[in-house]
């Protein structure tokens, strides 16, 4: 996955995520830090190869290691994270080698990351659910404080 370690071997990255995890440090709540982005990217190649989804491996972990990197700008600046993300993943992934198109579904899956609304790009959808599937509620310390509803939660492992 040679531009998935171009992103985590990159000092921007690391800068962005290093401060995200500072400033989330004392979250009650889920935290969006490196071990949610990896998370998130397996569970999405999961429901690839289970769905036969064509969207590259190397795909997958580089938009799930940016799509919550915003988190930083939200929480300083008040900026939608989804947002700020783009914004932040279009100036790291000109460090890759990724095609002008690879990087432009990467930058609209990570703006479409929190929209549970059915995308022409299957991968957005698998993207949107990998995301939440992340989450293990049932062993979350603010389970009952959580504004998810009953239903959103996830109260058994899956993936």
């Amino acid at each position: 996955m040679k531009n998935t370690d171009i992103i985590l071997k990159s000092k921007i990255y690391n800068d962005y995520l290093n401060e995200l995890e500072y400033l989330e440090r004392d979250r009650f709540f889920c935290r969006h830090n490196y071990e949610h982005f990896v998370s998130v990217a397996r569970i999405c190649y999961i429901l690839k190869l289970e769905e036969d989804v064509d969207v590259d491996k190397d795909m997958i972990y580089s938009t799930a290691l940016l799509h919550d990197l915003g988190r930083v700008l939200e929480i300083k600046e008040g900026i939608n994270h989804a947002i700020a993300s783009v914004d932040l993943a279009r100036e790291i992934l000109k460090l890759t080698d990724f095609s002008k198109e690879e990087k432009e579904r990467i930058l609209n899956c990570i703006g479409a990351h929190r929209s549970k609304d059915l995308a022409e790009d299957e991968f957005f959808n698998i993207f949107y659910r990998a995301d939440k599937l992340s989450r293990p509620c049932f062993r979350c310390p603010a389970y009952k404080e959580c504004n998810w509803d009953f239903n959103k939660k996830n109260h058994t492992i899956n993936y």
